[in-house]
């Protein structure tokens, strides 16, 4: 249940800058590379932070 949430999250995130920069400021583009960068390194390191955060807040796993 948690993949699908960090997957969920990370789409959201990468969608969402994509909007903004278009919209709003070419910088927001930034936020679609570091969560890029966060998704590759979570395939090598299988380490990821928001997975971290969702175990404490007892979200399901």
């Amino acid at each position: 249940m948690q993949n699908r949430i960090v997957r969920g999250f990370a789409g959201s995130m990468i969608l969402i800058s994509i909007l903004l920069s278009h919209y709003v400021n070419s910088a927001w583009i930034f936020l679609a590379v570091f969560v890029g960068l966060n998704l590759l390194q979570n395939a090598f390191t299988k380490w990821c932070l928001l997975e971290i955060i969702l175990t404490k807040l007892k979200v399901a796993k």
